[in-house]
């Protein structure tokens, strides 16, 4: 059995370490509303310009002009990969390092195996999973949280973006958490480039075969300027997603450890108890004994 002071020692530092999770829960909590009210203003808007992107994208590549459409075998492929800069948040960052192997594994295993998949992240622990599997990451963007906008995150996609319409990469994926409350994030995989119509949009688009849209000043300077920022903004938003996703995994974490630590707690107070009883139980017998023996030896 552990003595009084180690006992006594382990109580102090369960306890200090309950304080800093709890105050690491309340952070998280003060940052989620933030991130929490950024995402629920950007999804409205970022699904109406994806829309709007696959109809322009569908009225393009008819005369051919939309070169993020492009369809091509896909021999060289860009995974970017939206994690955390920062760990104690449960799985959030595991999770997204196993859907980026299971991306691979499923749907690029032959690119792979040629070392044509390359990976770019966006986060700190992104980089530090995909490099200790060995993956080849070209680059990585951290401290984008510290000051999250859209300028800060724009420059990801504008590479992506640049490489493939250079004929560098043939596909360009996105994986991320997406945000659903504080207890559930859900992992997306999705197709960055080329722009694909999604199910949805090939239903309203039947629904409205006579879509027409007005063009001022031109169709094409319009599409030129459009398509491109949409894209910019489905990164933008994944990277919301991310971020909201990341402080909900936090604050829930922090909560479970909160909670263990004061079971730990319980258990070593009554462990604690327990051996003071002890002591206090042979000091006494030690007494009785040694107060019996002096009366027997008179």
């Amino acid at each position: 059995m552990a003595s009084l002071k180690e006992v006594r020692n382990r109580i102090v530092s369960v306890t200090s370490t309950q304080q800093i999770t709890k105050a690491m829960k309340m952070v998280a909590a003060a940052k989620l509303r933030r991130a929490q009210d950024n995402i629920i203003r950007m999804r409205p808007y970022a699904q109406r310009l994806s829309s709007i992107l696959t109809n322009l994208s569908r009225l393009t590549d008819d005369a051919g002009s939309n070169e993020y459409s492009q369809q091509r075998e896909v021999n060289r492929v860009l995974v970017i990969a939206i994690t955390s800069d920062r760990g104690l948040a449960g799985a959030f960052n595991t999770n997204i390092a196993k859907a980026v192997v299971s991306l691979v594994n499923e749907n690029y295993a032959s690119q792979m195996a040629a070392g044509n998949v390359e990976f770019l992240t966006i986060g700190k622990k992104g980089y530090e999973a995909l490099t200790r599997r060995g993956y080849k990451v070209i680059d990585t963007y951290t401290g984008v949280f510290l000051n999250l906008s859209f300028d800060t995150v724009r420059a990801a996609a504008e590479y992506a973006m640049e490489r493939f319409t250079a004929g560098y990469y043939d596909r360009v994926d996105l994986v991320y958490n997406e945000f659903k409350n504080v207890a559930t994030q859900i992992i997306r995989t999705e197709q960055f480039l080329p722009i694909e119509e999604k199910a949805e949009a090939q239903t309203q688009t039947t629904a409205t075969t006579n879509l027409d849209y007005i063009f001022e000043p031109n169709k094409e300077d319009i599409i030129r300027e459009l398509i491109p920022k949409s894209l910019k903004i489905q990164v933008y938003k994944a990277v919301l997603e991310s971020n909201a996703s990341e402080h909900g995994a936090r604050m829930t974490a922090m909560d479970k450890a909160t909670d263990n630590a004061g079971e730990l707690l319980k258990e070593l107070k009554l462990t604690y108890n327990r051996s003071r009883q002890a002591a206090i139980t042979t000091e006494i017998l030690e007494i009785v004994g040694g107060a019996e023996a002096l009366a027997a030896s008179r």
